[in-house]
């Protein structure tokens, strides 16, 4: 039996695995949140889509906003998850290195097709994910961390991330000469990356005992909590084209 002192997030999500393990729920009620979730989605690709088509200085700024409010959700998560001051400053100092690091290998990638591709690309795990997972269910990755992620989830984020790279490549190349392995293996490790940002973000709101990084935009939680998955892609993508394709930039 739980502890009285136990967060009622915690206690609550518990009941609710409990109840779904014991009673089947029907699709509709389980997908009865994407209204909400695909109206906020669309703004945010709306918003997100004007500011690398506007480029320059807009897009800087936007890339420098979001991930001011980021850090901001993070700092809140760790006071909330951390008790003693010096794992608080240190959690705190990750949490801006990480996120800025993030925030400045997006302003050096300066081509609106690579930055379509990477945004896109994540957009396309989460979106393929979520519904395959609330679609098919089935067995969790790791649901002592993030009850909601399953196997068939990741498996729908390859799909996601497979499509949007054939989409790149067809807008940028205007022909697809690629291999479907050559595709579905960085596909995978697009998705795999994009779920551990997931999960860590799962870890330490868990560690925090809130289901959300804020309420900032509705049914998807806080900025973090949308970018989460998109911060370690743009970390390996972007360290591996400033650092060592370079040349990719001017295409």
């Amino acid at each position: 039996m739980a502890g009285a002192d136990e967060p009622f997030e915690r206690k609550r999500d518990r009941i609710r695995r409990v109840a779904m393990r014991a009673v089947p729920v029907p699709l509709s009620v389980r997908t009865s949140d994407l209204p909400k979730r695909a109206a906020s989605a669309a703004v945010m690709m709306a918003l997100t889509a004007g500011a690398v088509l506007a480029g320059g200085i807009v897009l800087d700024g936007f890339i420098v906003l979001v991930a001011l409010i980021c850090i901001g959700e993070f700092v809140r998560l760790v006071f909330r998850a951390a008790h003693l001051v010096s794992t608080r400053i240190l959690g705190c100092l990750f949490g801006i290195a990480y996120i800025a690091y993030a925030a400045i290998l997006l302003i050096q990638i300066d081509n609106i097709r690579l930055l379509s591709l990477i945004v896109g690309a994540v957009i396309c795990v989460d979106t393929f994910a979520y519904f395959f997972g609330r679609a098919i269910g089935g067995p969790k990755i790791a649901p002592q961390i993030s009850p909601s992620k399953t196997w068939a989830g990741l498996l729908g984020g390859v799909f996601g991330a497979t499509l949007a790279l054939i989409a790149y490549f067809m807008v940028a190349f205007g022909e697809w000469e690629f291999s479907m392995l050559a595709l579905v293996l960085p596909a995978a490790l697009i998705a795999v990356l994009a779920q551990a940002g997931d999960f860590f973000e799962s870890w330490l709101k868990r560690k925090a005992s809130m289901k959300d990084s804020s309420r900032l935009i509705p049914g998807h939680g806080g900025v973090f909590d949308r970018i989460d998955g998109l911060l370690p892609v743009v970390i390996l993508v972007g360290t591996v084209v400033v650092q060592v394709y370079p040349h990719w930039l001017n295409h």
